[in-house]
């Protein structure tokens, strides 16, 4: 096996595990889409959007700072930093997603009211989730949810794929830094959006309890979990 060969196989093999031992490549969606019952199709175009978006903005700035011959310690500054920002945000809307998930449920929550008129007495049941509106639930079914986890995982990096970028432009070979970012955004899509099926499909498999009246305050926890691990564990 010669240098290319390797370097590709190499990039291939860091791609798969830097998504697998990462949840928050796969987790979020999978709890996001069960919560706002998602189609599983539905789920994984999002997946791919999202991922899409994470490999792309390190590919942008590797290769800028290839041009300007930056060094590598410089750029996976860079990239440490973006992902701090990155475990920030993931935090903070799974936290905003939990508060609005624990709202949704109690607004939900059918109880019985008592009446009098005169001799009559009777009671009936609702609940107040009509009484107010969020910028979750619209009536055509649109969500900015989609687009506020695109902009996280925009800002989130593939640390492993600069040290990648950089041996192949030390040898100035264009063609090689190009084949190795297509390899390494392809194989971190596609597990991503394997993991989401797998993940998803044996949840109904199993039949967990991840669906009714505390499925977004479960998802926004998943959320959550997954920028605490990233900020704290290094995952």
């Amino acid at each position: 096996m010669n240098e290319t060969q390797l370097l590709v196989l190499t990039a291939a093999a860091i791609a798969f595990l830097h998504t697998v031992m990462g949840p928050d490549h796969y987790l979020v969606f999978t709890a996001m889409g069960k919560a706002r019952k998602w189609s599983l199709a539905r789920t994984l175009r999002v997946t791919m959007l999202c991922g899409a978006g994470h490999v792309l903005s390190s590919v942008a700035i590797g290769a800028i700072g290839i041009v300007l011959g930056a060094r590598l310690t410089s750029m996976v500054a860079i990239e440490t930093t973006r992902g701090n920002f990155a475990a920030y945000a993931m935090l903070a809307f799974g936290l905003m997603y939990f508060a609005w998930g624990l709202r949704k449920a109690g607004r939900g929550y059918r109880h019985s009211h008592v009446h009098a008129h005169g001799d009559v007495v009777h009671d009936h049941e609702h609940d107040h989730h009509a009484d107010h509106t969020h910028a979750h639930d619209t009536a055509n079914g649109a969500s900015m949810t989609p687009w506020a986890l695109f902009v996280i995982f925009l800002l989130g990096p593939c640390e492993a794929l600069i040290p990648l970028f950089m041996y192949p432009a030390a040898q100035q070979s264009s063609v090689l830094v190009l084949t190795v970012a297509v390899v390494f955004g392809v194989v971190t899509v596609s597990t991503m959006m394997a993991c989401v099926a797998l993940t998803t499909l044996g949840i109904e498999r199993l039949r967990l309890p991840v669906s009714g009246r505390y499925a977004h305050a479960v998802a926004g926890a998943s959320v959550a979990l997954c920028g605490l691990a990233i900020g704290f564990l290094g995952l």
